[in-house]
């Protein structure tokens, strides 16, 4: 058996009795978890799966939006565009989710509200970013950031059925967003690339989720992004950041992939029980998508 049959065993065995996963020690399903440990498994590997997929069918708000957990207070968040994501990849028809996609391009940054705009525009200055870029938050109300923003996109890029004017202009404002906060040194921090006039360091995982979410390589912030992920994930010892690393590549290049991916396998074998489940998802999606070329978060 290889190690990417134990992953998807570990992951399954992991299920809940109600079924999907937990984030952490918890006992309800975590919107997040869930989505990632679905789009994990094999198809034969049922009742898991068909449970994770009741889990996300019975969790979705009337407005058509997810919140963190199962039985969580009835406001999405930006677990809508992953579960979006995650419930096209196991073939769930667009169509059953045009909801969600309206509640993503619904949704916005705060900053792109009045009077956020005027605030982050002439008072409030200790982080530098254009308020008329703005993308997504990760809850209603607040600013916009880095990880929800590339989820959304990749959401509404995937969404090949809906692409109206509208979804246009959403992708095209989220993505100036993700451009203007980008690092300095290049990558992506959480949220602002500079704060009182410093320029902030990138984290993997993040650099590697925005790089998914942007296609055009001819962008100056894309090259400078790529070159800086080239040069961070050998020392990277980070599970969880490789995985996402691996994803990227894949996309943009295969040889800095198959190096990424060799190192997640030495990695893995001796924390496979110790791992969380979001980390051996991701991982498990990462190996597959290395060897079938199955990867859930490429834009065809």
């Amino acid at each position: 058996m290889g190690l990417l049959e134990d992953l998807q065993m570990e992951i399954e065995r992991r299920t809940l009795p109600g079924g999907g996963w937990a984030s952490g020690n918890g006992a309800t399903a975590g919107i997040e978890t869930t989505c990632y440990g679905l789009m994990a498994l094999r198809h034969d590997q049922e009742p898991a799966r068909g449970k994770a997929i009741a889990v996300l069918s019975r969790a979705q708000n009337p407005d058509g939006t997810w919140s963190a957990f199962e039985g969580d207070d009835r406001e999405g968040c930006w677990t809508t565009a992953l579960a979006f994501i995650a419930l096209r990849f196991v073939t769930i028809s667009p169509t059953r989710l045009d909801n969600s996609l309206g509640s993503i391009l619904n949704m916005r940054g705060r900053e792109g509200q009045w009077p956020w705009n005027w605030k982050f525009r002439t008072v409030d200055r200790h982080v530098q970013f254009d308020p008329d870029k703005y993308g997504w938050p990760w809850f209603s109300g607040t600013v916009s950031w880095v990880v929800p923003t590339a989820f959304a996109i990749l959401a509404l890029k995937q969404a090949a059925c809906c692409r109206t004017e509208s979804v246009f202009k959403r992708i095209r404002l989220g993505t100036e967003m993700l451009l203007d906060r980008a690092c300095p040194t290049g990558g992506w921090n959480a949220g602002n690339g500079i704060v009182f006039s410093a320029g902030l360091s990138a984290h993997i995982d993040t650099t590697a989720i925005a790089l998914l979410a942007l296609t055009d390589d001819q962008k100056s912030v894309v090259r400078r992004a790529l070159n800086w992920l080239r040069g961070a994930s050998p020392r990277c010892s980070s599970c969880y950041s490789l995985a996402w690393t691996t994803l990227a590549f894949l996309l943009r290049d295969r040889p800095a992939a198959e190096l990424s991916v060799a190192r997640l396998c030495e990695i893995l074998p001796e924390k496979l029980t110790t791992l969380s489940t979001d980390t051996l998802s991701l991982a498990s999606i990462a190996i597959r998508a290395s060897e079938d070329g199955r990867n859930p978060f490429k834009v065809n």
